[in-house]
């Protein structure tokens, strides 16, 4: 029987509004970015700073795509464009009922 953790490899990370995607790979962010966006609305966030680059956009464009499929989302924006903000999506989420 082996007893390690099927999850050791696993990232944690804080909820605490600000998800920077260089941490993961870009295949788990279907999943990855619904369920922060879940647990942002547990912990009564409603502004999530989502963080993945200047680069070419392909990125920005996997996560404007995810984004406009999730119900809890209400609008999302790019960041300001002064030096600290490129690369960054500002997205409001929707209170529960």
């Amino acid at each position: 029987m082996d007893d390690q953790d099927p999850f050791s490899d696993s990232i944690k990370i804080e909820i605490d509004g600000v998800l920077d995607l260089h941490h993961f790979s870009p295949k788990d962010l279907k999943t990855l970015i619904p369920d922060y966006i879940v647990e942002c609305i547990n912990l009564n966030i409603f502004e999530v700073r989502i963080i993945h680059g200047k680069g070419k956009g392909v990125l920005r464009r996997t996560v404007e795509a995810i984004l406009k499929k999730i119900p809890a989302v209400d609008t999302f924006h790019m960041a300001g464009q002064n030096r600290e903000n490129w690369g960054a999506t500002i997205v409001y989420l929707k209170a529960p009922d």
